[in-house]
């Protein structure tokens, strides 16, 4: 049973630390393509709708795709002021709380936007600036997308968590 946990542990991990980086390249896309808006609306006084548009939806790509990997580093917000003096049975406490927590409020979002998602799929919605992007419901399609990749890391992050906290040190090194 643990080598089992351990593997989905580790298969989690490593999926979601593959997206994190893909992810990570978004964000050199974004800066590049704002860059060079703000290079040909400044220096020629050329501007376009569908790259300005492409900025937000890079951005929302880099949130959305990247927040379960902020999760899995340790990089999401915590109050580690009242943290750090807790003892291992309130740390794992407040651990499995947090954990679970953030999988209720991202399967909900999950929920809400799978009908949100099928709708602008459905009338084909685009832009309604002339000369935006079309396919609107590929970047709200991301919503649903990130969150169960929010809960997959929320549910490794679980079992590391227990695993750990029945067997210190185990996954350590994994």
């Amino acid at each position: 049973m643990q080598k089992t946990i351990t593997r989905a542990v580790v298969g989690i991990e490593a999926l979601i630390d593959h997206i994190g980086k893909l992810t990570a390249w978004l964000a050199l896309a974004m800066i590049s393509l704002v860059a060079v808006n703000v290079l040909l609306r400044y220096a020629f006084s050329l501007g376009s709708v569908w790259a300005q548009e492409l900025e937000w939806h890079l951005l929302a790509a880099l949130i959305l795709l990247g927040m379960s990997h902020a999760l899995q580093r340790g990089d999401n917000v915590r109050v580690d002021l009242f943290y750090v003096r807790y003892g291992t049975r309130t740390t794992f406490v407040v651990d499995v709380v947090s954990v679970l927590l953030i999988m209720v409020v991202a399967l909900l979002f999950v929920a809400l936007s799978l009908g949100y998602v099928g709708q602008s799929y459905a009338i084909n919605e685009q832009s309604p600036d002339p000369g935006g992007i079309p396919f609107r419901w590929v970047v709200k399609g991301l919503i649903p997308l990130g969150y169960c990749l929010l809960v997959l890391q929320s549910a490794g992050q679980l079992m590391r968590i227990v695993q750990t906290y029945r067997a210190p040190g185990e996954l350590d090194d994994v």
